[in-house]
């Protein structure tokens, strides 16, 4: 079993929570929307086993602080980037699912330098990527919506404010509708990316495919060129919130990347 160790960090006037399991290469991970480090999973651990983990929980999220300032993909971005520099962690590997995603693709755009390889599950870089069916119901979002499902209770278990839930479900909200197009910015990415989505996912198959394109991705290989370094998998039969309680596939795909590793075609 992998030991975890719990702290807190100071980053941009929070008091941040974070975990840090296993040895090896230092990986950050970052949780979806409403989601903190316990419900990630067993992604945790089974990364943990090959890697130095550091999970970290967002602003307002878990045992997090919350602070007087909205949700947004850049300043989430800026967070993690400070969080690195106050616990001394130079260049690392990413991966983050859904808001953790969008957070760490905002990460490798704000700060290449500090992101050696970046994972992203179920993530979009334009808000065009949402599925229709998504983009039709961001503008029915209220707070009271959210009051009663379970990840609200679990926001009273850990959160320093237990009454907090409707702020943060307000501010989530808000970030639904924040622009997003960076197109420009992810052609322009030099940070190796993995893709992962489900084949029943909040974003369009369609986006995934152009935002691998976008990265080099959708050639074709056993030509005698070297493949892209970024990598896309997709996940059958896998709606949203079914891409992380699938450990050994998203591990199947995650540490092949991160080694580097290719498989070899019986044309060399």
């Amino acid at each position: 079993m992998v030991e975890t160790e719990g702290k807190y960090a100071n980053v941009n006037g929070m008091k941040m929570y974070y975990e840090v399991s296993g040895k090896g290469d230092p990986l950050i991970v970052l949780h979806g929307a409403y989601m903190n480090i316990i419900s990630m999973g067993e992604i945790i651990p089974k990364l943990a086993r090959t890697h130095q983990v550091y999970a970290l929980e967002l602003q307002g999220h878990g045992r997090t602080t919350d602070i007087d300032r909205p949700i947004t993909y850049p300043n989430l971005a800026d967070d993690v980037a400070a969080f690195m520099d106050a616990v001394g962690l130079k260049k690392v590997n990413v991966f983050g699912y859904s808001m953790g995603g969008v957070t760490g693709l905002q990460l490798a755009i704000r700060y290449p330098e500090k992101v050696s390889r970046l994972i992203v599950a179920s993530v979009a870089y334009d808000l065009e990527g949402w599925q229709p069916e998504f983009k039709n119901f961001i503008p029915q979002m209220n707070v009271e919506m959210f009051l009663n499902l379970p990840f609200a209770e679990e926001y009273r278990k850990l959160a320093p404010d237990p009454d907090g839930f409707p702020a943060l479900a307000e501010k989530l909200i808000a970030l639904e509708k924040e622009p997003m197009a960076w197109e420009e910015d992810v052609k322009n990415l030099k940070t190796p990316v993995l893709i992962i989505a489900g084949d029943a996912d909040v974003v369009t198959l369609e986006h995934t495919i152009v935002m691998f394109r976008l990265l080099g991705g959708g050639v074709m290989g056993d030509m005698d060129k070297p493949l892209p370094d970024s990598r896309l998998a997709i996940m059958p039969a896998t709606s949203h919130t079914a891409v992380i309680i699938q450990p050994d596939l998203l591990i199947a795909f995650i540490e092949p990347f991160l080694k580097g590793e290719t498989p070899k075609g019986f044309i060399e």
